[in-house]
């Protein structure tokens, strides 16, 4: 048995709830914010065999996609403010970051 653990952008999260419930996989959603850019994430964790691992892989891959984002920089720490002029950034936001976990017990009360 194995522990996915998806942290997706907020995007993205109610399209891949909605897949992971069509094709049958239970996960429990947590609300979470990225330390980079302070944005809402959601994350889930899903328990699934070893067997559907690969196939819960392939529907977070088809629902979480990558995209670009401006964002202004945050102002430097301790130094002259009245010198920094915050430009936009463009970085690359969303898709997904997953861990697979094993898990040695599971118990259902």
């Amino acid at each position: 048995m194995k522990m996915i653990i998806a942290v997706v952008q907020d995007k993205d999260g109610t399209k891949l709830a909605d897949a992971l419930v069509k094709n049958e996989f239970r996960a429990t959603k947590l609300a979470s914010t990225g330390g980079f850019l302070k944005a809402g994430n959601t994350t889930f964790m899903i328990g699934v065999s070893d067997d559907q691992v690969e196939r819960v892989m392939d529907i977070i891959k088809e629902n979480c996609k990558s995209r670009n984002q401006l964002v202004a920089p945050v102002s430097p720490m301790g130094g002259n403010a009245d010198a920094y002029v915050p430009y936009p950034v463009e970085v690359a936001v969303g898709g997904a970051t997953v861990f697979v976990l094993p898990i040695e017990t599971f118990q259902q009360f």
